[in-house]
């Protein structure tokens, strides 16, 4: 093929690649790249309370095996979960000695802090494979009621960093939460959590929000408040005409109306009394995300987290945990009404909407419209160096 013939196929290429941006994800080759997760951060991969000594807890982090313990000191250690010698699943083992657990295959013994081999039972207590062998551990943290790995190489940056920044040093709250692993990619879960145009429409019909209008649509745009996106409201519509079809609104006679229908509010509901701690937060929309993968959605009384936690490239750990700011009484009643009415009705039928969409998008290709605007922002932060990334230093005396 002549030079020529050459220059204006790549034209024709490149054309067609701007007319429809949606054709495959050359346009976002760091996103797609993350398909199985981002590394230099911390993740929340199960409630603390579910973590005992001398009983491995296996569960698989950005495509890595791992599993949780306890060592005799009650501190959560987290491994690489395969055994050097043949690869067996160093979960399925148990533990003989203090701090240590050990292979069901060939009795090989890791200690829980250093994940270095101190023993193998069916070579003997001379054993040479001891100091020479071992795996990977991982730093660990407790927070929220979670364990925390961190997933990365070298020193981590300290969690309370990258934790939203209401929760550190927060007023006493009370937090209920769901834990499920999910079929779809985490970044789905991502876009549909920060994403303009689903929730008044696929929610309408969620028991959670069958007795609230929602709005039609909103006009939208996107802040940038150092690591977060905040999806910001400019004009809200509760009913809309399309011409040549009519009128469409999820009002309805039953349910309540908005208390204000115009302005900026929290959590999309049309007003409401806000808790003076969310209030003083001034977030400039209701709704953000940040990278690795986590969702506010700040209410009139509570915040809505959710994780999207990697599990590999078709699998995701979701985490959600719903919190309010209240002490004593209000605190256990909270409790009472997160366990038989906000867990089924939210993190259930609410939640499993946003599983079953998720489960159902097959993209690239795909045809952007424009409230995507707030996904195009989202995949736009995996460009450059993260949040968190070592700076380095150059001599510029070399």
């Amino acid at each position: 093929m002549a030079n020529q013939d050459i220059l204006t196929a790549k034209l024709a290429e490149a054309k067609a690649k701007k007319l429809a941006p949606g054709g495959d994800w050359s346009f976002w080759p760091d996103y797609d790249a993350a398909e199985s997760g981002l590394h230099d951060y911390w993740y929340p991969v199960m409630w603390s309370r579910s973590v005992k000594k001398k009983t491995p807890k296996p569960f698989k982090l950005c495509d890595k095996e791992m599993f949780l313990m306890r060592d005799e000191t009650g501190k959560i250690r987290a491994l690489h979960d395969r055994c050097p010698h043949r690869g067996v699943k160093i979960s399925l083992g148990k533990q003989w000695f203090p701090g240590t657990v050990s292979c069901p295959y060939h009795g090989w013994t890791f200690d829980l802090k250093t994940g270095d081999v101190n023993a193998v039972i069916t070579d003997g207590p001379d054993s040479k494979v001891c100091g020479h062998a071992g795996v990977q551990v991982y730093p660990v943290e407790e927070h929220l009621g979670l364990v925390w790995v961190f997933m990365g190489v070298g020193e981590p940056h300290p969690i309370e960093d990258q934790l939203p920044k209401e929760l550190v040093n927060a007023p006493e709250y009370a937090a209920g939460g769901r834990i499920e692993d999910r079929t779809g990619n985490w970044r789905f879960y991502a876009e549909n959590g920060f994403d303009e145009g689903h929730a008044k429409y696929l929610h309408r019909t969620s028991i959670w929000r069958i007795m609230k209008v929602m709005p039609t649509w909103n006009k939208i745009h996107i802040e940038k408040e150092g690591r977060w996106l905040y999806r910001v409201e400019d004009e809200k519509f509760w009913e809309a005409d399309f011409p040549g079809l009519g009128k469409w609104s999820n009002d309805r006679w039953w349910k309540m109306k908005p208390k204000k229908k115009e302005g900026k509010t929290l959590g999309n509901v049309g007003g409401g009394k806000n808790h003076p701690y969310i209030e003083n937060q001034n977030f400039p929309g209701f709704a953000s995300i940040s990278l690795p993968g986590v969702l506010r959605i700040a209410y009139p009384t509570f915040i809505h987290y959710e994780f999207y936690v990697p599990i590999d490239k078709d699998h995701t750990k979701y985490v959600g945990v719903m919190i309010q700011f209240k002490s004593g009484l209000a605190k256990w009643w909270y409790y009472l009404k997160y366990l038989f009415v906000i867990r089924p009705m939210f993190h259930g039928h609410f939640s499993s909407q946003d599983h079953w969409m998720v489960d159902n998008t097959d993209a690239p290709p795909e045809r952007l419209y424009r409230p995507d605007v707030s996904l195009i922002k989202w995949r736009k932060l995996f460009s450059g160096p993260g949040p968190f990334a070592k700076k380095t230093t150059t001599d510029e005396t070399a």
